[in-house]
């Protein structure tokens, strides 16, 4: 369970246009130090691509994608779902970006079960 709310709250973007996305795009560094990940637009969604894990991290690897497809819902703030194909699995995900911060927040369980995680993004 851990996994999955941690690849959820990994990141979660997919937006109604472009131009929304551009605060987002680029490189981030996952708050724990144990993942980076490069946001760029896929199609007419967001992905999330893991471009690295720390060794010795058993439940994710380089090349993961998560397809984001969420909306504005305030000036820096984001909502809808994440799909994760490695898992067959969907997200509820909202996403905050202030600056060069970025906080995630995954949930299963029809939102019962949530995980935040912190990012700074890499220059």
């Amino acid at each position: 369970m851990k996994r999955i709310l941690t690849m959820a709250a990994m990141l979660s973007l997919g937006f109604a246009t472009m131009a929304d996305a551009a605060g987002m795009d680029g490189q981030w560094a996952r708050g724990d130090g144990n993942a980076k990940v490069r946001i760029a637009p896929c199609g007419s969604n967001i992905c999330a691509t893991n471009t690295w894990i720390k060794p010795g991290t058993p439940s994710e690897k380089a090349g993961d994608i998560l397809t984001m497809t969420i909306k504005p819902v305030s000036n820096g703030e984001y909502s809808g779902t994440a799909f994760d194909p490695q898992r067959n699995m969907t997200y509820k995900i909202s996403v905050s970006v202030k600056g060069d911060t970025m906080t995630t927040r995954g949930c299963v369980l029809a939102g019962l079960l949530c995980k935040d995680v912190n990012w700074a993004r890499i220059n």
